[in-house]
């Protein structure tokens, strides 16, 4: 399909709405996405990185385009090309949002390693937050051929904490036969701005996908997080932490979908809210019916630090065979009166103490990240959204 078919299919879908239950609780009235520049070129402020890690490469994905800093030798790390025979295989043009990026894109980047090489550092790359008024349209693409091992990372990051800008974002991401990939998606955009995006990865036989995912910016939108256990012994395991305060509204939709035998996946997403905040995850695991002996588990948990702040937390199953183990968990509930009252009685002050409260509820899942620049990072980052006392 050509740009301009899908320019046409992406005007003909209708804006999403709250009548539709994916949106049920993700109000986009007054967002108009064709009222933004696109891909404007003009370069705002560089943005501080979360990360301060060593690096095997790096790119910059800014107003011009994209800087490759540095690239490792062996591996393609460069700009995308529109004629990649993978490209828009995990992602379509069948979702409003998927379709404006499939039809949009400028900036795209590849990240293919071959089989059996070894990365003993991550690859690097940040997103600056499109300026104000402005659209950014970009696509990541892995592809991990079997028996790679790596990790990438990927930060969404604002130099201006006022831009009002567009940003849709599109990852594919393959894992081979027998391959491990590490991928984390930090996204710290600027709060006036809109954030959409569509993860997907596909996960062959005995390959493994690590998958870190933290919230921390944008004003409203949704993020899809999706994975594909096509290969037998298939394992994903996705951990999740972020952070909304203000009126920052937050939307996952996350699916774990099993398509062979003997496929592993482990979800556990946390948040925490301040002020009049708002959070929705929507999660669904699904087993076909060739996938006999899955395995698959998740849970959200949210902890609520001020009376306005809400989240709605809606977990799914629909399981198709019969010789499975499928579980999950969902919780909402306000910071503990009394554990806040223990903590101040013994001279913290009130900041201190729910710094502390937060860290113990974060911990666990702080502690299933393999990397620990990003363990650190993403801790700090939760703990620096108390405001000090």
């Amino acid at each position: 399909m050509s740009r301009v078919q899908v320019l046409e299919r992406y005007r003909a879908l209708p804006m999403p709405t709250t009548t539709e239950e994916s949106w049920r609780f993700t109000d986009l009235k007054g967002f108009d996405p064709d009222a933004f520049v696109q891909n404007g070129h003009v370069r705002g402020s560089d943005p501080d990185q979360m990360l301060d890690i060593d690096v095997s490469g790096t790119a910059l994905v800014a107003g011009g385009g994209i800087e490759i800093e540095r690239a490792p030798e062996g591996i393609r790390f460069e700009v995308l090309d529109d004629s990649h025979p993978l490209l828009g295989q995990l992602v379509g043009a069948d979702e409003k949002f998927a379709a404006h990026n499939a039809a949009s894109w400028e900036h795209g980047l590849l990240v293919q390693v071959p089989k059996g090489v070894e990365l003993e550092h991550p690859l690097y790359v940040r997103i600056q937050n499109p300026p104000d008024g402005a659209a950014k349209f970009w696509r990541l693409l892995i592809v991990a051929e079997p028996g790679s091992r790596f990790s990438v990372i990927e930060e969404y990051a604002a130099g201006s904490a006022e831009a009002a800008g567009y940003s849709n974002a599109v990852v594919e991401i393959f894992v081979g036969q027998a391959a491990k990939v590490e991928y984390v998606s930090l996204q710290n955009l600027a709060r006036d701005t809109w954030h959409f995006a569509s993860h997907r990865a596909r996960v062959e036989r005995d390959a493994e996908l690590d998958w870190v995912a933290g919230g921390f910016g944008s004003k409203k939108g949704k993020v899809r997080i999706e994975n594909d256990l096509a290969g037998q012994g298939a394992t994903s395991r996705v951990t999740g932490a972020y952070f909304a305060d203000g009126d920052q509204h937050l939307d996952y939709d996350t699916l774990q979908e099993h398509l062979a035998p003997n496929t592993t996946s482990d979800f556990a997403f946390k948040g925490a809210l301040r002020d009049q905040a708002t959070a929705v995850w929507r999660g669904m695991i699904r087993v076909e019916p060739d996938a006999q002996k899955t395995n698959a588990y998740q849970e959200n948990r949210n902890l609520l630090l001020s009376p306005k702040a809400h989240a709605d937390s809606i977990p799914g199953l629909e399981i198709r065979a019969n010789d499975v183990r499928c579980t999950h968990g969902a919780t909402v509930s306000q910071v503990d009166r009394e554990q806040l009252f223990y903590a101040m009685a013994r001279g913290l002050t009130q900041a201190d103490a729910e710094r502390l409260i937060l860290r113990g509820f974060f911990q666990d899942v702080l502690d299933r990240i393999e990397l620990e620049p990003v363990r650190e990072a993403l801790g700090e980052a939760l703990e620096a959204r108390i405001p000090q006392g």
